[in-house]
C-alpha cells in the first residue's frame, strides 16, 4: 500500500444546525458508552485494567474526546454554531464565504481554520504524516506474538514491579520461562521502553524515539492503537467520526492484547489467549491480521485528512 501526500484542499459543504445537532448528539451517546464507566470508577476510586488504558495512557481527556467536531471543510450554521466562534481552530466566514456555500449575508457560521491550524501545527502535521504515511507502505510483521507483554514483568521480582492489583496466570517463573523460550521482536518503542532490563537485551529490535518514522509496521498491535493518537492529535481538523473510529479500533485491540498479556484477567471477563501454545499463537496471529486490515483502512483515511493540511502549511 502506498500513499500519495498531493490531495486537492476540500470545498467548503454546509451543514445546517438540525443536522450537525444531530451528529453532535450521535457523538455523545458513543463517547459515553466507554468514558461514562471509566468516570464512574474513576469517582469511586475504581480501577480496570483493560478499560482505563484509552483514558489514562493517552493524553486526551474525556472531555476532549466528547467535543464534537464536523473536520476540515464543513461549514456549520445556526445560532449554536456561532458559540463555537470562539473556540480553538474555528473562525467565522465572510459574506463571500458565505456565498459560496449558499447562505446569506450576516448568516451565523464557523468553519474549521485550516490556515491557523496549519500554521501553528505544522510540526505535528508533518510529524504525523512521516509515521502514518510510512507505516501504511511496509510490510507487516506478524511474529511478535504479544510478547512485548510479557517482556515488561521479566524477572519483574528481582525489580520489584509486581502488578498493584493483577496476578501473573503463570507465575513468576512460569512467565520468566515464556520469555526465554521464545523470540522478542518488538518493533515499537511505546512498548519496548516499558521493558524490565534484563528483558531489554533479549529484543532483537532496538527500537528508539529517534528511528520510530523508519520501524513502526502495519502489524503491530500498539502502532494500530496509536491511530487513535495520530487522529485526536488533529482534531479539530478530523470529524469526530473518524476520531472515534480509531478510539474504537484501539479498545479492542487493548482487550486482545491483555487476554494475550501475562496477567489472569479471567475474573474481569477476559479469558486469556494462550500465546505459550502453538494454538494461542495461531489465535493472536489471526486477530493482529484482522487489526493490521482494519488499522491500515483508517489509516488511509487519516492520511486523506493529512494531506491537505500538508499543502496548506507547505504554502504558508
Amino acid at each position: 500500500m502506498s500513499w500519495d501526500p498531493v490531495v486537492p484542499v476540500p470545498s467548503p459543504t454546509h451543514l445546517p444546525q438540525e443536522s450537525w445537532l444531530e451528529l453532535e448528539a450521535t457523538h455523545h451517546a458513543r463517547v459515553d458508552r466507554y468514558a461514562g464507566p471509566y468516570l464512574e470508577r474513576r469517582s469511586a476510586g475504581r480501577k480496570h485494567p483493560v478499560e482505563d488504558f484509552l483514558f489514562t495512557y493517552y493524553t486526551q481527556k474525556p472531555g476532549q474526546l466528547l467535543r464534537w467536531h464536523p473536520g476540515d471543510g464543513l461549514v456549520l450554521s445556526g445560532p449554536k454554531a456561532a458559540e463555537r466562534a470562539g473556540w480553538k481552530f474555528y473562525r467565522t466566514l465572510d459574506d463571500g464565504e458565505l456565498a459560496d456555500v449558499g447562505l446569506p449575508p450576516g448568516t451565523a457560521a464557523v468553519t474549521f481554520d485550516r490556515g491557523k491550524f496549519a500554521a501553528e501545527r505544522a510540526e505535528a502535521i508533518r510529524f504525523a504524516a512521516i509515521i502514518l504515511g510510512g507505516t501504511i507502505a511496509r510490510p507487516a510483521q506478524f511474529g511478535c506474538f504479544g510478547l512485548h507483554e510479557w517482556a515488561m514483568v521479566y524477572r519483574q521480582d528481582k525489580f520489584d514491579l509486581r502488578h498493584e492489583y493483577l496476578q501473573l496466570r503463570l507465575g513468576s517463573e512460569g512467565t520468566d520461562a515464556v520469555v526465554e523460550e521464545n523470540r522478542i521482536r518488538c518493533s515499537h518503542f511505546d512498548a519496548f521502553r516499558f521493558y524490565t532490563p534484563d528483558a531489554v537485551p533479549l529484543n532483537e529490535h532496538e527500537p528508539t524515539r529517534e528511528n520510530q518514522r523508519t520501524m513502526e509496521q502495519p502489524g503491530c498491535l500498539h502502532a494500530n492503537m496509536d491511530l487513535y493518537k495520530w487522529a485526536y492529535k488533529l482534531a479539530p481538523a478530523l470529524p469526530s467520526e473518524l476520531v472515534m473510529d480509531c478510539f474504537e479500533l484501539s479498545w479492542r485491540i487493548r482487550a486482545m492484547d491483555m487476554k494475550a498479556s501475562p496477567y489472569d484477567l479471567q475474573e474481569w471477563g477476559y479469558p486469556a489467549i494462550k500465546i505459550e501454545t502453538p494454538k494461542g499463537k495461531a489465535e493472536y496471529v489471526e486477530y493482529q491480521r484482522a487489526f493490521a486490515a482494519e488499522a491500515q483502512e483508517l489509516r488511509t483515511r487519516v492520511l486523506d485528512h493529512v494531506r491537505p493540511l500538508l499543502e496548506t502549511a507547505r504554502s504558508a
